[in-house]
């Protein structure tokens, strides 16, 4: 039973550009590492703040675990997110500069059981960007059809 839980914010992709990848451990309290585990998580409103030096992310849900008491912890609390205080401070003036924010794009455990976040430094793009990369993706999805036709 060694399958690689993911969970994913697909229209991250599609909403912004992706200038730039942080992978960053996460500070989880109670069940919430099983529910990960099961896929009981969203990150599809989320977004990550920088505040007083700390990386906080926040609109994250996490299901309550099935056997959970009534103590146990909110499901969309702020949870902080763990990365060295250099990192930060770079990723909190790029966060200034116009039209940039930091947006959480996958959720995963590595090789040593660590959940880890993988946060991207995004541009949000126009309505006319994202026709472009889906006129773009369609005809590359396209050429590979015909390729594969040929052979």
């Amino acid at each position: 039973m060694n399958k690689s839980i993911t969970i994913e914010n697909r229209s991250a992709r599609h909403e912004y550009f992706i200038e730039d990848t942080l992978e960053c451990g996460i500070e989880l309290r109670g069940n919430e590492v099983k529910s990960i585990r099961e896929g009981k998580a969203s990150i599809k409103e989320a977004w990550v703040a920088v505040e007083n030096g700390e990386l906080f992310i926040k609109q994250m849900h996490i299901t309550q675990w099935k056997t959970a008491n009534q103590y146990d912890v909110d499901e969309k609390r702020d949870k902080k997110l763990l990365a060295h205080k250099n990192e930060i401070n770079k990723l909190g003036i790029r966060v200034k500069q116009d039209g940039y924010t930091l947006i959480p794009l996958k959720i995963y455990f590595n090789n040593r059981g660590k959940c880890k976040v993988l946060i991207g430094v995004c541009k949000g793009k126009h309505l006319y960007d994202k026709r472009q990369s889906s006129k773009e993706k369609t005809a590359k999805r396209e050429i590979e059809r015909a390729i594969k036709d040929y052979k």
